[in-house]
């Protein structure tokens, strides 16, 4: 590889191609579609939706606003734009705002130059070197963005107020060639925001009463919260007007792509002394949680709620099986259905509830949508429990006794709690007890062994039929007490309305 030029002179004669950051990006985006490489890897859910957005406002050489609840990968997206700038990019050696060998724009760039001409040393940054990002907070002010003077820098140097060396630049001529971003746009004071006007317009700033205006080569980039226009504060309008794109932004569509985002994010590989597996199904009722979650009447929905809830879940999961293999001394371990509920912290902790939901609490609210993400996932496995399982089989059908269905297979199971009988399930159990348990009750086996195809070979008999016996508490057709942490009872449901007339039992 042959030597990257050291001056200006140098660089002049390699041919090096002169533009803006706009049509280095451009350029870069087209040369990987005609290459076919994926334009932003890692992002899952957004090919036909977001992504095809956000490639139009390069193409077109706009400034973009992504906005979108909480956790819908802004800031992701955001930062991968970098990846649109070349691996290197020369600047003058020594300059605090990238200036560009051709064209300085500050006095120190400016006056090298003048004064060394060709033989102006040059330095090359990586394309990191020219991302720079704030996360906008009330308290941010015009010299943190643009800059202002810099009493220290005029006395060390011993130069008047008015001359340009004692500038002081922001964070945003400091990304000048670059990508400068913005989080929680609408967060910054109208005051503040005014001062970003220029920059998006005219593409240049001007420093207290310095009657010289700096020009910049910024693509800028904001993210925000739809309802941070009215709970924390707002866009105005002169700058919403000159953002080119506004991009909406979205939670996963599909419960595969929910299932994708959290197995790439979430710390799954231990790579401990004891290994654990998560099934398939696990990963299918953790991401039902969540959808459950944007539909339910007790959580705010316009606070939205983010990916990383699925994902703090899952590695709640994975402690709670590492514990219980820790404490039994064992040396593998796998997820039981009542592993799901010490996901509760992972889950509370992200959910925004309005009033209603503040009066049942957060554990109550939680707990209700793990049972109604098994509901749903359920029927993707068994048939759905139905009223004529709480009955004996027809006549003629007890031949197919064993199978789920409406002829009454869950009769069995239900009639055994029904006579009193109750089970008792830990999520600390040693392996040997939980299954004995489990066997205890009719016919179970049988119904779980019944799953749809590939069930049993990712999961296992005993958890499969913990997932039945879930099932029907989901469907109303046996009751379930949390008696402890990680321990809870099965019992007949008729017990439970007698002893608890006034509660409703799916609030």
């Amino acid at each position: 590889m042959a030597e990257r030029p050291r001056t200006v002179g140098q660089l002049r004669a390699s041919g090096y191609r002169d533009g803006t950051v706009e049509d280095e990006m451009r350029r870069d985006l087209v040369a990987r579609r005609a290459a076919h490489k994926p334009l932003f890897p890692g992002i899952i859910g957004y090919d036909d939706t977001v992504i095809p957005q956000i490639v139009n406002a390069i193409l077109a050489r706009h400034d973009i606003i992504l906005l979108g609840l909480r956790g819908q990968a802004k800031t992701r997206i955001i930062r991968s734009l970098v990846d649109f700038l070349d691996g290197q990019m020369p600047i003058i050696e020594g300059s605090e705002v990238n200036d560009h060998p051709f064209h300085p724009i500050s006095k120190y760039g400016v006056d090298l130059l003048a004064e060394h001409g060709d033989e102006t040393p040059i330095e090359w940054i990586p394309r990191e070197a020219r991302y720079g990002e704030k996360l906008a907070t009330p308290d941010v002010t015009i010299a943190d963005l643009i800059g202002d003077i810099d009493p220290i820098k005029a006395a060390a140097q011993r130069l008047h107020y008015a001359h340009e060396g004692v500038i002081h630049f922001g964070i945003i001529p400091r990304t000048n060639r670059g990508i400068f971003a913005i989080n929680e746009v609408p967060d910054l004071q109208p005051r503040i925001q005014v001062g970003l006007l220029n920059i998006m317009e005219e593409k240049d700033i001007q420093i207290r009463g310095f009657p010289v205006r700096i020009p910049l080569d910024v693509q800028i980039v904001f993210t925000a919260n739809p309802e941070d226009y009215t709970n924390r504060g707002n866009i105005i309008t002169p700058l919403k007007d000159r953002i080119g794109s506004q991009v909406i932004t979205h939670y996963p569509a599909r419960l595969e792509d929910g299932i994708a985002i959290t197995e790439q994010e979430a710390w799954t590989d231990r790579g401990d002394a004891v290994r654990v597996g998560i099934p398939r199904l696990f990963r299918e009722i953790i991401e039902q949680i969540a959808i459950e979650a944007r539909r339910s009447d007790y959580v705010d929905q316009k606070s939205g709620v983010s990916a990383r809830m699925t994902i703090a879940s899952i590695e709640d999961l994975i402690s709670n099986c590492e514990r219980r293999a820790i404490m039994n001394g064992e040396t593998s371990s796998s997820p039981r259905m009542c592993d799901l509920y010490a996901m509760i912290p992972a889950i509370t902790g992200r959910l925004e509830l309005v009033y209603e939901g503040e009066q049942e609490g957060p554990h109550k609210v939680a707990s209700a949508l793990i049972v109604r993400a098994i509901r749903a996932v359920y029927g993707n496995y068994y048939p759905v429990p139905t009223v004529d399982d709480r009955t004996r089989p027809k006549p003629g059908a007890q031949a197919d006794a064993d199978q789920p269905s409406s002829n009454g297979a869950y009769s069995p199971i239900i009639r055994w709690f029904d006579a009193g009988n109750t089970l008792n399930l830990s999520d600390q159990m040693r392996e040997k007890d939980y299954r004995a348990a489990l066997e205890k009750v009719p016919n179970l086996r049988r119904v779980a062994e019944k799953a749809a195809s590939g069930l049993l070979d990712d999961l296992g008999a005993h958890t499969a039929m913990e997932f039945v016996l879930e099932g029907l508490h989901a469907h109303s057709q046996l009751s379930k007490d949390r008696l402890a942490e990680g321990k809870s009872m099965y019992r007949d449901l008729m017990s439970e309305i007698l002893s608890r007339p006034n509660q409703p039992k799916d609030w």
